[in-house]
């Protein structure tokens, strides 16, 4: 861990990762409609929705982004589907253990880094290894019986692509947009406000 960041977390962590986490299960829910909606755009080639994806990844990456402590990619992505959920998602119950899947993938990224290094390479990461978690979470429970090639590939290759760019370096503007506006001042992130 730098000097700047420990591994015990303040309540300002858990406030602030909990108003991330919600804020986003609101969209998550708003998501899943767009997602329903937009099917019928993507008949041509029913992979490239998978375009989209990424939204569904973003708490993770700005949790980890923010907070930048063990955890809090995890925790954010996890409390984000369990809110998404609780308002009424078409898949259920199993969102809940597809967004801890998720998050774990985020998480993987700054814990390879020891939680020392929140830089654009590093949310670039975190949102292609969510965006892999979700692809083959999604390969299992959703797409099993459909074609290898015509199908399953392109929108596994899809995903982690969406997640990469929306999740990871949208994230990262998400965050380095935050830190300009002041709200993060409390936090590493936010005394960076030229390093992110």
């Amino acid at each position: 861990m730098s000097q700047s960041t420990t591994a015990r977390w303040r309540t300002v962590d858990i406030v602030v990762a909990s108003v991330v986490a919600v804020a986003f299960g609101v969209i998550f829910w708003a998501w899943n409609l767009v997602w329903s909606a937009t099917e019928g755009l993507f008949t041509f080639f029913p992979p490239a929705q998978a375009v989209i994806y990424g939204v569904w990844l973003l708490p993770g990456v700005l949790g980890g982004l923010v907070i930048r402590k063990p955890g809090a990619a995890s925790y954010t992505e996890f409390l984000a589907a369990l809110v998404s959920v609780l308002l009424g998602s078409q898949w259920g119950t199993v969102a809940i253990l597809q967004g801890l899947c998720q998050g774990v993938g985020a998480e993987l990224a700054f814990l390879a880094t020891g939680y020392r290094a929140f830089r654009l390479p590093v949310a670039v990461l975190s949102g292609t290894l969510a965006g892999l978690a979700a692809a083959l979470f999604d390969q299992w429970r959703y797409y099993s019986e459909y074609d290898l090639a015509s199908f399953r590939l392109p929108v596994l290759l899809l995903t982690v692509v969406s997640s990469a760019v929306v999740a990871g370096a949208g994230g990262w503007a998400l965050t380095r947009a935050l830190t300009q506006t002041g709200v993060l001042d409390r936090f590493p992130a936010g005394r960076e406000r030229t390093a992110i």
